[in-house]
């Protein structure tokens, strides 16, 4: 026989594996009923389920005096694409795990964003474990997909430890990556939901400072006083586009690893406090009006700043530079009511301040405005930024300078 037939009957039967394959997915997709929302849920039987799903953020960013000579720069960047697998196994007990492209602007390689077992007994007790969030302020909960500005971290308040570092490393220089380490977290809720809690333990620093290994521990206590917000978990929202009812929540989070910032040689015990509060209201045919806010205070007994400046100007020195002061980041937003094509307009308004002890304050301020298509799973946004937490960053050395600089973004968002 010869080549070209062989190759052409080899087609066919790719052919009618891809074809079989697909009618298979369709039957799947007809035989098991949904049950539940978000990306595609496959029933098994009465008590068992598992969905996938998927998420995408890109944008084009152009920044001021960000290239040679004084021009504007021109950046597109893959800031997150995710892969979302969840089940449940028992009434009692679920499995979470998501992917997520940590290094994206260095060419991308997909890594494990969250691995959880879920043993979930009651509203008011239940245990996760594995990698996971962190409990933390509102911003880290929510994370990029579910804020209500597309620069919720770029040009917001200071890292918690576990979102220092985009990589997970035992060097001294990672408690965690995106805000997850590994580790366990009780959360639940009382009073028909009201009152959130969720208490975790966690790795924190890896090594370095950490030469004991202690432990980190986490805790997120928040107040509903109007109507409650349902998140999955202890996850929570930005914002719920006027579709959760009145919203007036409060929550303090806190964070303590002793030897949990600093080097080897200058140790510095690292407690993080934050309050946050979202109020959200929606008015009928008048709109919604949504309110963010927070503030931090961070406090390291230790790593006094002669080490600070030491590990800014020896790149081969390993250490941990959390931030230490306060800082605080507000914002506010309109939704209109009218649908305009296939979405609704959300202008808005934000302003975020950090002033780190013994380094140099710097502010940012942010207008924008989004054009909300579904929610949290399809939006456009377009916003500006002016100030010089854009150049001064993550440097908290007593040398940290930089310049007010301006910056435009135009972001997307898909998820599924």
């Amino acid at each position: 026989m010869n080549n070209r037939k062989t190759s052409a009957m080899q087609a066919d039967r790719r052919g009618l594996r891809n074809a079989l394959l697909c009618v298979g997915l369709a039957v799947l997709t007809a035989v098991y009923a949904p049950v539940s929302l978000g990306g595609a849920t496959f029933k098994i039987d009465d008590t068992k389920w598992v969905s996938i799903g998927a998420g995408l953020r890109t944008s084009f960013t152009a920044t001021e005096e960000a290239a040679n000579a004084g021009k504007w720069s021109n950046d597109f960047n893959l800031d997150n694409i995710r892969l979302y697998l969840n089940g449940q196994i028992h009434e009692y007990f679920k499995i979470e795990f998501n992917t997520d492209c940590q290094t994206c602007g260095d060419g991308g390689e997909m890594r494990i964003l969250d691995a959880i077992g879920k043993f979930e007994f009651h509203p008011m007790f239940n245990i996760w474990m594995g990698r996971m969030l962190v409990p933390a302020e509102r911003r880290e909960m929510n994370g990029p997909f579910f804020s209500a500005v597309y620069n919720i971290f770029g040009a917001g308040t200071p890292f918690e430890p576990a979102d220092f570092n985009t990589t997970i490393r035992s060097d001294g220089t990672s408690a965690g990556s995106f805000g997850r380490d590994d580790g366990a977290t009780i959360w639940g809720s009382f009073f028909d939901g009201h009152l959130q809690y969720a208490v975790g333990f966690f790795r924190g620093l890896r090594n370095g400072a950490n030469a004991d290994d202690n432990l980190l521990y986490a805790q997120r206590i928040a107040y509903n006083f109007l109507d409650v917000e349902k998140n999955p978990g202890y996850y929570t929202s930005g914002t719920y586009y006027g579709q959760g009812g009145d919203i007036f929540t409060v929550a303090v989070s806190n964070q303590y690893q002793e030897d949990g910032a600093g080097i080897r040689s200058d140790p510095g015990n690292f407690r993080g406090t934050a309050v946050d509060v979202l109020f959200e209201k929606p008015m009928g045919d008048l709109g919604v009006v949504t309110l963010n806010g927070e503030y931090k205070n961070y406090g390291i007994k230790g790593f006094g700043m002669a080490s600070r400046d030491a590990l800014k100007a020896d790149n081969t020195l390993k250490g941990f530079a959390m931030f230490e002061g306060d800082a605080y980041d507000v914002s506010a937003m309109y939704l209109f009511p009218q649908k305009v094509w296939i979405g609704q307009f959300q202008p808005y308004l934000r302003y975020v301040n950090v002033d780190p002890i013994k380094s140099a304050n710097r502010e940012v301020y942010e207008a924008g405005i989004n054009y909300i298509i579904d929610g949290h799973n399809a939006k456009i946004m377009l916003l500006y930024e002016y100030g010089d937490l854009l150049t001064k960053g993550l440097d908290y050395s007593s040398t940290a300078s930089g310049d007010d600089v301006s910056s435009i973004k135009l972001g997307f968002q898909l998820q599924i």
